[in-house]
């Protein structure tokens, strides 16, 4: 009796957290997914197409495909959160079949007591089964049994009430469990529609592209040469910030070695950085935080252009190399410090400001700015606005961030360190 006790209610408590985990598990897929369809639907207003200039359809070529990446990572998201509700779904419906076990279990013992009752129903039966004891203690064990049954009885009529709310609470969950990914479905089915009316739209981009070969090559000339120019203006840049914290470094093995007698330690030119104590622990901080790292736009955004090598679908000879990341905001949006640390360095080039940010041995690089808010020498904090975006009104006020991120001299693909 008291075992059987026991387990009702470890039965009973064991069914509310599934239930929570379950509606938790639902929640949390829709909360991630929603950031993702804010984000998405709020850069399709940055996919217009007023002009049919050559740089003006580059511009909304690159636009269109970013928007396309982001709609397919959408749209894997989704797939991905299927597969986990047909997960959850499984194991609910194998909970479902336990606890109506369970339920049919209890159901048929508690028809036997009853029909054992019904045969042996009379109170004349229970004093003569109980007086027709031999002595005194079988007497008494005999009045014990009765009415240890009888409870027995009463409590198993309760279980079957409450075994047969936990078969109606977790059918409910089943159900919603069901709605939810029924919904998924048909998200990913619209998405889907979406994304094939976007590819054919960069698809006739791509087409009037083509019969405008001479003028493209001659845009794509030109936004290398652009390109080029700001890539040696970094580089130089940087060189000359790796000279410093070689310098500070030395300076500060100097300081120690007067300190301890101990001989100074030489630092070598040729091998980068040489970190000082404190450029150490700011560069062990940012490392520790990849993947974690804040866009460096504010509000809404999509990548238009990533790091690397690569063609241009459907274009002839079109082959770009992009030393970082190219962010497309809403124009208004600021470049945001991605983490702490120190303003390097602040130039203007072709009437644009870029700024140049160190975080011990890496530096993030913030290019293309209409205007600035920081200073050489500068103190930042993570998410600190550096300058506005520049917004070019020539071309549907379409405003993009360039950014990069450097370890020493060597040039790294800015996306796996940001929080996407």
């Amino acid at each position: 009796m008291r075992h059987t006790f026991s387990v009702l209610i470890l039965c009973c408590c064991f069914s509310f957290p599934l239930s929570a985990q379950t509606n938790s598990l639902i929640r949390e897929l829709e909360g991630k997914r929603g950031e993702l369809q804010k984000q998405i639907a709020e850069t399709e207003s940055l996919l217009q197409i007023h002009q049919k200039t050559v740089s003006s359809q580059l511009n909304s070529l690159a636009s269109l495909t970013g928007q396309i990446e982001e709609r397919k990572r959408y749209i894997l998201t989704i797939t991905n959160d299927i597969h986990s509700i047909d997960g959850e779904l499984a194991s609910v419906e194998r909970q479902l079949r336990v606890l109506q076990k369970e339920l049919d279990e209890k159901r048929e013992k508690y028809a036997h007591s009853v029909q054992y009752l019904y045969k042996n129903r009379s109170i004349e039966e229970k004093l003569m089964f109980i007086f027709s004891a031999r002595s005194l203690s079988q007497t008494y064990r005999r009045m014990r049994y009765v009415r240890e049954y009888a409870t027995y009885q009463r409590l198993q009529g309760e279980e079957i009430l409450k075994k047969q709310e936990q078969v109606n609470r977790k059918r409910a969950e089943l159900e919603e469990v069901k709605s939810a990914k029924e919904a998924l479905l048909k998200e990913r089915e619209e998405e889907q529609k979406k994304l094939e009316e976007q590819e054919k739209e960069m698809k006739a981009v791509v087409a009037d592209l083509q019969k405008k070969q001479k003028g493209l090559q001659a845009e794509i000339n030109k936004k290398r040469k652009e390109a080029d120019q700001l890539n040696a203006r970094i580089d130089k840049l940087i060189a000359e910030e790796i000279e410093k914290a070689r310098k500070r470094a030395a300076e500060e093995a100097k300081k120690e070695s007067k300190t301890t007698s101990a001989p100074a330690r030489k630092a070598d030119p040729m091998a980068g950085y040489t970190l000082s104590k404190a450029d150490r622990e700011l560069s062990g901080s940012f490392v520790s935080n990849r993947g974690k790292l804040p866009v460096p736009v504010t509000g809404p955004y999509m990548i238009v252009s990533r790091y690397g090598q690569y063609n241009v679908e459907g274009l002839k000879n079109v082959k770009l190399d992009n030393k970082g990341i190219d962010i497309q905001g809403q124009p208004g949006a600021d470049a945001r410090s991605i983490f702490n640390g120190t303003v390097a360095a602040v130039f203007q080039l072709n009437g644009l400001f870029n700024i140049l940010v160190r975080h011990g041995d890496y530096i993030s690089v913030y290019c293309n700015l209409s205007s600035v808010s920081v200073k050489q020498g500068d103190a930042v904090t993570t998410n600190q606005v550096l300058g506005k975006i520049f917004s070019d009104k020539s071309d549907n006020n379409r405003t993009v961030l360039h950014f990069q991120l450097r370890k020493e001299k060597e040039k790294l693909n800015p996306e796996p360190w940001l929080n996407r």
